[in-house]
């Protein structure tokens, strides 16, 4: 077998910022897998929230021995992030191709459906975030990033402009306890339906002696199934993303796990695209919230891609992946 990695930049309609920061583009780096003259590929998004980089990704994927390797093995040869995710979810593939079965054949899961996701409103000021509300008011489910200083009014500003969807808030560990206190109570009667990490990780032991009107989920805080132990009681929800979790094999192990403890699951992404997507849709099966809406914030996506009608994603096509 041969593993082949590479970067690619793909340009973000208009800008996306967050908390910590704005861009115009997305790098990915893409995986591919070959053997027996089968190709399996994937897709991850390096953050530099959590140290990576594409350059570090790709030199990563490179020091491994690609003969004989097996999932399983690639579990203790790569630590949980980016580029065990292109890894691992392209060896999915490349089985599939090899075995003529589908990905969630292989996995023991149900055939996937399509689903709702999220679609995403960037950080800016309340009059923008209103207006790109005001474009989107039909889409069933609004994600907010929130900052802190001026959230109220950003939220206020979307829920008049799109009074019948659903809203999930972002602060991206932005937010202090007091923020917390004073933004809640307003966000619960606004009809916010889900709140994500609102401090920062490891700072977040206050949520378990905060009200929770609203449920708070956990994103940079989780990672893996071994992050769980330590967040019971302080979040009601996790949010699952491959390029945390290190690949579609422990995302399925974390979304198990969780399920057992009693978390609600949100299945996210970075911004990249549906080749990055495809694997995750997989995991979003019954989950509470699906935010997969990366291709949407894309100037043009991979082709072929997931079929997007409005806000229902559908599962890919073989060609694609899996």
């Amino acid at each position: 077998m041969e593993l082949i990695a590479r970067a690619e930049r793909w340009p973000i309609r208009g800008r996306f910022a967050i908390s910590r920061g704005a861009r115009t583009e997305t790098e990915v780096v893409v995986v591919e897998a070959r053997a027996d003259g089968f190709l399996g590929r994937s897709e991850c998004v390096p953050y530099p929230r959590y140290g990576e980089s594409p350059k570090d990704a790709i030199a990563s994927i490179g020091k491994l021995h690609a003969e004989g390797l097996t999932r399983a093995r690639l579990q203790s040869l790569l630590p949980a992030g980016a580029a065990r995710n292109a890894v691992d979810c392209a060896l999915w593939d490349l089985e599939a191709k090899r075995s003529a079965r589908r990905v969630w054949q292989l996995a023991g899961l149900a055939e996937p459906k399509p689903v709702v996701t999220a679609f995403t409103l960037s950080l800016d000021t309340p009059e923008k975030m209103g207006a790109a509300a005001r474009e989107n008011a039909l889409r069933p489910l609004l994600k907010l990033k929130l900052s802190g200083a001026g959230d109220l009014n950003r939220v206020r500003a979307v829920r008049n402009n799109a009074p019948n969807a659903a809203l999930i808030v972002d602060a991206n560990e932005a937010w202090s306890v007091e923020d917390y206190r004073v933004l809640v109570p307003k966000l619960a009667a606004l009809g916010v339906s889900l709140i994500e990490q609102p401090f920062k990780a490891g700072e977040d032991g206050a949520l378990a002696a905060l009200d929770r009107p609203v449920p708070v989920c956990a994103d940079e805080s989780c990672h893996t199934s071994d992050d769980l132990p330590r967040l019971s009681g302080a979040y009601d929800a996790v949010n699952i993303k491959l390029d945390k979790t290190g690949g579609l094999s422990e995302a399925l192990a974390l979304k198990r796990a969780a399920e057992a403890m009693g978390f609600k699951i949100m299945v996210g992404c970075m911004i990249g695209t549906s080749l990055g997507m495809a694997p995750a849709l997989l995991v979003a099966q019954g989950a509470n919230w699906v935010d997969l809406d990366g291709p949407l914030l894309l100037d043009q996506d991979r082709t072929p891609g997931l079929t997007y009608k409005g806000s229902t994603v559908y599962p890919p096509e073989p060609n694609l992946w899996g």
